[in-house]
């Protein structure tokens, strides 16, 4: 916990606890025992004993466990809230009368926030008309040796993300944050399985790497004494997969790229690749807009608002061509063609800095992201590209000079991608060459030269569309927060002590 979200007294609170903890050990008692006597959870409580009205009581015994989230000793009765799972709350009540004094006074110096306890005791209705455990007995489950994080302050951002743990359990939004994500990424695997599409793992370790342009993580595999790369695509594994007969494949997983962290980037991601035998970019565009629905039925509506403007998920997705947004957005016609003198006029009239080094290519695809993007707020299939953008990508099948990609934007943000794949294995590997001889230059982010993966092609590769889907994107559209947010554990620069 950072420093500014402690009290002045937080270390004396934690050796207070710590006292509390060995009391109990001394006494012969548990401060964390392996298992206590629960019957129900407090959501099974909270189902069953609903119906109670104002200050009805049961002769229903229970016993229920959980975090004591709030606390009020007062004489002769004591309240507490308990809290479990995804933020189910209950009210405990310990009296004078059915306690007895013993274990009132050992409650009162004994229990504090956030420890977890066992109440035993009869169901009812308190005179306020809340639902309550009325105990006759309690039981340390797990004694906290950390207060909670102060209950009406709100965390910072990276006291959040640092220890998300804290975060669950003081705020609702995390809790479902987490939720949230879950019914996403289900519904967007059932689309796929509904689809017909089977889901497959492949290696995280790589010896080469390759399918995206991307800075590795490099490692080492001791027993073979060989470098290794964590993968920064799921790409080529799965089309090796397609070349054997699986018509249909997807993988929902892990990827790494050694680069920058930002409000839309982290280092490790969840990455969904889908490659579809007899598919293009066209029938990738259909699932793509399938899953999204899906998504986005799971969770809330398909009216999405963001700061940039609500998104129609039910109106059209159109398809936009990159030469012509670009066009548009200088103002002029741009092409294949137009010289990159031109193209750099251009970018510093519209003030768009750009690397002395780059091709004209690369030029368009800067004038792109900087005019272009921002200003898409409903879902536009961005498309032919200029070929550098995709080295994976089959040449247009009516355009010359182009590629059959495309990017999704929605609300100015890449939220994924498609291409109707190249599978000639010889147009393949002088691709692949090139972008190895571009590594071999000192460029971090080209791909390797990938043998085996030309081997597999080499086989026969089937026609074959294939899609990418940031699954964190995805969901920052649905919840409006950044990607730290939306990643339960994301990485962070070492704490400071």
């Amino acid at each position: 916990m950072d420093h500014d979200e402690q009290t002045d007294d937080w270390p004396a609170q934690v050796a207070v606890r710590r006292e509390k903890r060995q009391r109990l050990l001394d006494e012969g008692r548990e401060a964390y025992p392996v298992t206590v006597a629960r019957t129900h959870t407090l959501a099974q409580v909270r189902s069953t004993w609903e119906h109670l009205e104002q200050g009805e009581e049961t002769q229903d015994v229970v016993g229920v466990a959980g975090r004591v989230m709030f606390v009020r000793n007062t004489g002769k009765l004591c309240f507490a809230t308990l809290q479990e799972g995804i933020g189910t709350r209950l009210q405990v009540m310990l009296s004078l009368a059915e306690v007895g004094e013993e274990q009132l006074e050992d409650w009162k110096r004994t229990v504090d926030l956030g420890d977890h306890v066992l109440v035993e005791g009869r169901v009812i209705s308190s005179r306020r008309g809340e639902l309550s455990v009325m105990a006759t007995r309690w039981e340390m489950a797990s004694k906290a040796l950390r207060p909670l994080p102060v209950l009406h302050k709100d965390l910072s951002e990276e006291s959040r993300v640092r220890q998300r743990y804290a975060d669950l359990i003081v705020r609702q939004e995390a809790r479902d944050m987490v939720r949230t994500r879950s019914e996403i990424t289900r519904a967007v695997r059932r689309t796929l399985e509904d689809g017909g599409f089977l889901e497959i793992e492949t290696p995280v370790l790589q010896r080469i790497h390759g399918g995206a342009a991307a800075r590795p993580f490099r490692t080492h595999f001791n027993a073979y004494d060989q470098e290794m790369t964590l993968r920064i695509a799921l790409e080529l594994n799965l089309k090796k997969a397609v070349v054997g007969g699986v018509d249909r494949v997807f993988e929902m997983g892990r990827i790494f790229r050694n680069e920058g962290a930002d409000s839309t980037h982290s280092p490790e991601f969840t990455m969904l690749e889908v490659y579809e035998a007899y598919g293009d970019q066209h029938t990738m565009a259909d699932l793509m807009r399938t899953m999204f629905l899906a998504a986005a039925d799971a969770v809330g509506s398909r009216q999405v608002e963001t700061p940039a403007g609500v998104v129609d998920l039910d109106g059209e997705w159109r398809w936009l061509p990159v030469y012509e947004g670009v066009s548009t957005a200088v103002g002029e016609e741009v092409t294949p063609l137009t010289p990159v003198e031109r193209l750099r006029e251009l970018a510093e009239a519209h003030d768009v800095e750009l690397d002395p080094a780059w091709g004209a290519e690369k030029v368009v695809l800067e004038l792109l992201s900087e005019l272009v993007e921002p200003t898409l707020l409903q879902p536009t299939f961005l498309c032919d590209y200029p070929p550098s953008a995709q080295p994976l990508a089959r040449p247009h099948r009516s355009e010359p000079g182009l590629i059959e990609a495309w990017d999704l934007i929605i609300a100015g943000v890449e939220r994924g991608t498609a291409f109707s794949e190249l599978v000639d294995p010889v147009v393949q590997r002088e691709v692949l060459t090139r972008q190895s001889e571009l590594a071999a230059g000192g460029d971090p982010d080209a791909m390797q030269l990938d043998e085996d993966f030309l081997r597999a092609l080499e086989y026969g590769a089937p026609p074959m569309g294939g899609l990418g889907l940031g699954i964190d994107r995805l969901i920052m559209l649905f919840t409006g927060v950044g990607i730290r947010e939306t990643i339960l554990f994301p990485h962070l620069r070492a704490e400071a002590r």
